[in-house]
């Protein structure tokens, strides 16, 4: 067995019984193993009796090697975002739909993590977005994305109006129904469906991708995962930024939003012979006949 997987946290979707029979097989399954079982807190609620240790999230911190998600790839989103900063590696049990982030099943997942544990596994590194508010000069609000930070509009009678400036450097005054700012990672999630670009996730890069934008010629552009961007809200009404849909904040006329590359990374862990193009060919039904 790979020594740094002494001990392994399992951690279920959200408020879901259903995860309760698959994940205590898993965590029987790698108990046998030698390996040492705790169990996210909240999981645990839907467990009822069992052996393991439970822990919080935040109590992971120098305890966990490995942390096995089970859940579909919002989970996954989730579960990024908090573990990013203590470096703990993340392999996704796929219980949603596309499955992009999650991408062991249930009936595979014992034979490939028996793999994994004997070292046979490819790691990615996936970068994070880090968003600020500021708000006459001072931060209001800050967060983190995996996925993309969109500033969207909930009134459909008005557009948002607001000034893009790539370190310092004015790009444009963009008016339409919203603006979404993707990572690599979420370039096959809201950002793919607005018409942006399939960006390999190995690249350090950020997309801007506007959502129906009110000019023919506005398209989205792909700038270094080492630039600031700055968004300055010219024209707000009931206009909101949120960040990988789960969590919100409500923007007003002159508020300024500074997006950046966080300064952590997530550790995403595959199965052996994992291939990104593979993963696209299967979730986006490439190659298959009308």
């Amino acid at each position: 067995m790979n020594l740094s997987f002494k001990t392994i946290a399992l951690i279920g979707k959200y408020k879901t019984p259903a995860i309760a029979e698959p994940l205590l097989r898993l965590a029987g399954f790698l108990a046998g193993k030698g390996v040492v079982v705790v169990v996210d807190s909240l999981t645990a609620e839907h467990l009822g009796q069992h052996p393991y240790r439970v822990l919080s999230l935040n109590e992971m911190k120098d305890v966990v090697d490995l942390a096995i998600v089970m859940g579909g790839d919002g989970t996954m989103l989730n579960i990024a975002r908090t573990l990013a900063p203590f470096g703990i590696p993340l392999v996704g049990v796929n219980q949603g739909r596309l499955g992009f982030l999650t991408d062991l099943s249930l009936e595979s997942m014992k034979r490939s993590l028996s793999a994994m544990l004997q070292g046979e596994f490819v790691t990615e590194k996936r970068m994070l977005l880090a968003v600020r508010v500021l708000r006459d000069n001072v931060e209001i609000c800050s967060a983190s994305a995996f996925n993309e930070m969109v500033i969207h509009r909930s009134n459909i009678d008005s557009m948002i109006e607001c000034e893009v400036r790539i370190n310092g450097e004015y790009l444009y005054t963009q008016r339409a129904d919203g603006l979404i700012v993707s990572t690599p990672t979420g370039s096959t999630a809201y950002a793919l469906s607005a018409g942006g670009p399939i960006i390999h996730p190995a690249l350090d890069v950020v997309a801007l991708v506007p959502v129906c934008p009110h000019t023919l010629s506005n398209r989205p552009i792909v700038v270094s995962g080492e630039s600031e961007i700055q968004v300055l809200m010219h024209r707000t009404g009931d206009v909101h930024v949120r960040f990988d849909s789960h969590g919100h904040f409500d923007l007003q006329l002159n508020d300024t939003l500074i997006v950046s590359r966080h300064k952590d990374l997530v550790h995403l862990l595959h199965p052996a012979g994992h291939s990104y193009y593979h993963t696209l060919r299967e979730k986006l039904l490439w190659n298959k006949s009308l």
